[in-house]
Parts: structure tokens; sequence; C-alpha cells
């Protein structure tokens, strides 16, 4: 399987420093640099790559090796370089762990995992064979196929890296699927989650006794003509349209309910096309009324490395038009928080997608009714509201995805911006089936409309009124 090393450091490794660990291979093995030189490659001599290192990134949000290694970190700010091993070279991963521990030793810091980075010796690579290309020419790819790509992660959580990102937009150029595979005991980052494309992609995690099933699904797969697909019922009922797959026990496993929830807020904003606009805005609003401070960090890859910054946010987006933007912003250690936000030009001017949740454990309280009212209310009035959902869920406070089966968030508020309420015909915003009648939010003259649920996170009896109001406001 291949190994993903990572490399903790006060100071950023300079050039001699880099070149004597990446002589961790001795004399035999060559350096080549892909992307642009921002990865460099241990390879052999037929130039087929070993270890891939990225450039190292320098982190100033407390908390990321934490969430995403389960590591301790230095003091922010450090550096954090990445080597990752190639798949099938039984001495790519030792080298891989030489090279951070030698890094991590002449620029002072640590190596993750410790088991993997802690020899400094010349790595032997007598005879070493990589896997060839194609799977080669993209360092995050380990299996290449005319259906998919997949990529083999062993790691606490699979986070949106650099490489990671970059095979993402590299399947959809090339319209393949992308299949992550993981152990057992591996989660995602909601920002992976957030961003996995439909079939044929899936996340694909290894079990003892079922071999393989989808972490998300908990469909029983099978390697099959080029990819991992579902095992084939043996119920002689089993047709195309209702296949009936097996469900991995593991996955269908259900525990106590440990008093963790998550509260889940998606909404939309559109903005008029404006030079003097500023976006992140609207995150910032609601994390400000939900949390009482702003997010801590942004970036457009994980580990998230950059102060929140709006301006800068901006200048990346518009560097980027006509082409969208994807980002991630987190919250500080003491209140979990992740948003994944996607900027794009539209028809109707600059558009902001925003997925956002925080996470609490048991004792922790949840934000009051009025303080989500006030977070939809700035919102609606201050930055182009278009529509917002947010829902309750028994799901981890960490906020990261396991591979076992979690109920369904339920609605705990919906909210209409006020264009949308003005082109609804007569009173059909404010007369609705609901049991309880919307609240305005703004001005009387133009509101906005909250519409609020029970958001008991027992009862998915609310999903039946959020539909009936959808519903309603459609005309159906």
């Amino acid at each position: 399987m291949t190994k993903d090393i990572v490399a903790l450091t006060r100071k950023m490794p300079d050039p001699l420093s880099v070149l004597a660990a990446l002589l961790a291979g001795g004399p035999d093995v060559l350096a080549g640099a892909e992307g642009d030189g921002a990865v460099v490659q241990l390879c052999d001599e037929q130039g087929r790559p070993l270890v891939s290192v990225e450039a190292p990134l320098l982190v100033q949000i407390r908390g990321e090796a934490q969430r995403l290694l389960g590591a301790s970190e230095p003091e922010v700010p450090y550096w954090w370089t990445e080597a990752r091993a190639t798949t099938g070279v039984r001495q790519a991963e030792e080298l891989a762990g030489t090279f951070a521990a030698r890094v991590a030793t002449l620029v002072g810091g640590t190596a993750w995992p410790r088991e993997a980075a802690r020899s400094l010796a010349v790595v032997r690579t007598d005879g070493i064979r990589a896997v060839p290309a194609p799977a080669a020419a993209q360092p995050a790819v380990d299996v290449l196929t005319d259906k998919v790509a997949v990529v083999i992660q062993d790691r606490p959580v699979v986070p949106m890296t650099a490489w990671l990102s970059d095979a993402f937009r590299a399947v959809a150029e090339a319209e393949l699927g992308l299949q992550i595979v993981t152990p057992a005991g591996t989660r995602l980052s909601p920002a992976v989650r957030n961003n996995l494309p439909g079939w044929p992609s899936r996340w694909v995690v290894q079990d003892e006794k079922d071999g393989y099933y989808d972490g998300l699904s908990g469909a029983v797969l099978h390697w099959c003509d080029g990819m991992f697909a579902p095992v084939a019922s043996p119920d002689p009922e089993a047709t195309p349209e209702d296949p009936r797959t097996p469900m991995a026990d593991a996955f269908a496993a259900t525990a106590a309910d440990d008093g963790e929830r998550q509260l889940a807020v998606s909404f939309r904003a559109i903005h008029p096309a404006d030079e003097r606009l500023v976006l992140g805005g609207a995150l910032e609003a609601v994390w400000r009324e939900l949390t009482g401070a702003p997010p801590a960090g942004w970036g457009t890859e994980e580990p998230v490395n950059l102060p929140w910054s709006p301006r800068q946010l901006t200048d990346v987006a518009y560097e980027r038009a006509p082409r969208p933007t994807w980002l991630v912003a987190v919250g500080g250690p003491g209140r979990p928080g992740l948003a994944t936000v996607r900027i794009s030009r539209t028809e109707g001017g600059v558009e902001e997608d925003v997925t956002l949740a925080f996470g609490y454990g048991p004792g922790e309280e949840m934000p009051a009714e009025a303080e989500v009212i006030r977070a939809a209310e700035a919102l609606a009035t201050r930055h182009d509201l278009q529509s917002m959902l947010v829902q309750i869920r028994r799901a981890r406070r960490d906020l990261s995805v396991p591979p076992r089966f979690e109920g369904p968030g339920v609605p705990y508020a919906f909210v209409l911006g006020a264009d949308e309420v003005r082109e609804m015909p007569g009173d059909r915003a404010r007369r609705t089936p609901l049991p309880r009648p919307p609240r305005e939010l703004g001005p009387k003259r133009r509101p906005a409309l909250y519409y609020p649920f029970p958001g008991d996170p027992s009862d998915l009896s609310g999903w039946a009124d959020f539909e009936r109001l959808m519903s309603h406001l459609k005309g159906d």
C-alpha cells in the first residue's frame, strides 16, 4: 500500500537540506521534477519515480496536524513537507521515511508517522523497479484504468491535499471516476467527502470479512472490469433496477449515541458582479454569529495554511476567473468547524456555494435558535442570500467522516432570500402547510423568510415537512 510521510519542521527545508535528504537512496537514485518544479521525484535509472516530494507548505493555522494526522505539531508557523512512496516497491516506503527523517533532523522538527521515519541510513535500492507510466504520471494516482483512477491512502484522515486536488481535476478532464482506497480505520475529511463525484467514483474501504465495501453506502465491492464495483446479490429476485447489493457488517454496525452532534449549514449567495466585491463575507458573518469568532484560516487545499482574509480570498478568485475557485476554511481547535466554498461566475453574477459544519461534544450547547436567526438575517440583509438550509446531525464532533453508517441530519430551518420571496406569486411564500408560520427577516418591504422545523435528530419526520414546503414553494 502507498505510504504518505510528512515532515513537520520549524524552518523551511532549504535546497541543501532537501538535497541531502534526497541522497537517502544513495547515488543510484536520481532526482527529477514534475509540476513546474512543485513536485520533486526520486527516480531509478530508467527515470521511473520511487518517491514524490511535494514543495514545503507554510502552515500558519493551529491544529491542522492534530486534525489530519493525530500528531503534535511545532508552534505556528511551521513547514509541512509531504513525501509519497510509490505503490508496489518494497523499499520506497523506507526511502520516503528516511527522506522525512533527514529533513526533520537537518532543519529541526518531527516526522509522521514516527515508526516509518526513524532511520537516517542510506536505503539500498539496487534493482528497484517502480510502477510503470501512465499511473506514475500523476503523483497521487496508484492505479489507472480506462474507467477509473485509484488512489490508495493510509493515514488517519484523507485530506484534500494538493496531490489529491490535482487528481480530482485530472480525472474530471479525462472523464474518469476516482476511487479512494483506505484501511478500515481511516476517515475522510469533509472537504474530500463534499467533492467526491458520483458513479463510478467511490470511497473503497478494506475489510477483513467482506474484502472491500463502499465507505459511504456500505455496499460490498470487488475489483471487476477495471474498477471497484458492487458485488452481485445472491437474491434471485434482484434486478438491475433493484440490485439488492449486500451491505458490509462493518458499515451497518451502529454505535450508541455518545452525545456528539453537528450543526450543518448550507447556503447560496449570488452577488452582483462588481469590481469592488469582496468575497467571503457571507461565510464570516455566519461563523461569527454561531461561534463568536471568524474562521481561523483558509486555503485551496489541506492542510489549511493561511490566516483568514476575505481580501486575499477574493484576489485568488479574481485571478482564476472565469474558472471557478474551490476553497476550504477551518476554525480553531476549540470549536471544530469546516467549510467548503465554491465561487463561480454565472449569468446572475458571482455565486458562492457554501457547505459548513460545526462539531459539539457531550455537554456542549449548540447555538440557540436566536443565534441561527441572526446568522440567517445577516446573510439575507447584507450578503445577497438566495437560500439556506440548517440541519442537526448525530455525527462526530471532529467533523471527520467514518466508514460506517451515520444517520442523516434533520432540518432545523430553511431560509428563502428576499428576491426569491418577491418572485413568488401572491402569498405563496407566507402561507405554507407547515404548523408554524415563517418569520420575516430584514426590511418589511423586502423581507426574507425563515421557516423553522423541530430539529430533533432522533425524528426524521421533519424531512416530510421539508418536502411539503418545497413542493408548496414550487407550486406543485
